[in-house]
């Protein structure tokens, strides 16, 4: 089932935002709870996003847990939205809501503030990171851990396509920086990322990074807290299509990332 959630009575279909100020949800406007949310945030991305979605719910459909697919439109112009009609009759329920505040950060924030969910992460809509990484994921949630995210930097991790030099190389001017704030996670950076659902939205109401650097941002607050984040090695493929530009988002992220190593 795919559920359009409405703004507000008489409007329509597209879920009411909070103004910027990151103002909390109301309880009304919660998707009802499980033990999992997934959140893909989706900007232009009608080519990739079916495929995503549908190997998401063939795999979480075969899992002990209750979960719940849920798509950020982040104001996408293609026909982003459309393309989840066909999962009318999913076995996992399928929520499409909107964000119209443009940046990964803002749409994922948005997924979490939402939510009810006992655990909430998210995945790229490119499925560069084998669903199935769930498993141990999972595991380690369940286990108490705060927060477990996936790493192509630590033992046991390879990739299976990797990304151009010039994109490489940008990466690892980002993980430098990164570990200003973060000096003990090996990647901060892999788009798969989850954590216990009351933990992280009490954590998102203090974010405000609204670009790529918003995972550091989350991840920073976490740590500084006292929270442990664990690391799981995954079998990483780039995909073509990325909406990042290292022009317009580059330096974006980089003074984004000395801001968040200056928030002591």
């Amino acid at each position: 089932m795919v559920s359009v959630l409405p703004e507000r009575s008489g409007a329509r279909h597209l879920m009411h935002r909070p103004r910027h100020t990151d103002e909390p949800v109301p309880r009304c406007l919660r998707r009802p709870p499980v033990d999992l949310e997934l959140i893909i945030p989706a900007y232009n991305e009608q080519q990739r996003l079916p495929a995503t979605v549908r190997s998401t719910i063939d795999y979480l459909a075969d899992r002990p847990w209750s979960s719940a697919v849920v798509v950020v439109d982040n104001n996408s112009v293609d026909r982003t939205r459309e393309t989840l009609q066909r999962f009318h009759d999913s076995p996992v329920h399928l929520y499409a809501i909107g964000c119209s505040d443009q940046g990964k950060g803002a749409a994922v924030r948005r997924g979490i503030a939402t939510s009810a969910a006992r655990f909430i992460g998210f995945a790229d809509a490119d499925n560069a990171t084998p669903i199935d990484t769930l498993e141990s994921v999972m595991e380690l949630l369940t286990q108490g851990y705060d927060a477990v995210i996936a790493s192509r930097h630590v033992a046991g991790a390879r990739f299976e396509a990797e990304q151009s030099a010039l994109r490489r190389g940008g990466g690892w001017v980002f993980r430098r920086l990164a570990h200003l704030a973060l000096p003990d996670i090996a990647d901060t950076q892999c788009g798969f990322k989850f954590f216990s659902g009351p933990l992280v939205r009490d954590v998102v109401a203090d974010c405000h990074v609204d670009g790529f650097a918003f995972d550091v941002e989350i991840l920073a607050q976490l740590v500084r807290a006292g929270h442990d984040v664990v690391e799981v090695p995954v079998a990483w493929s780039d995909v073509p299509g990325s909406t990042f530009s290292a022009r317009h988002d580059g330096l974006r992220s980089m003074a984004d990332l000395v801001r968040i190593s200056l928030a002591r």
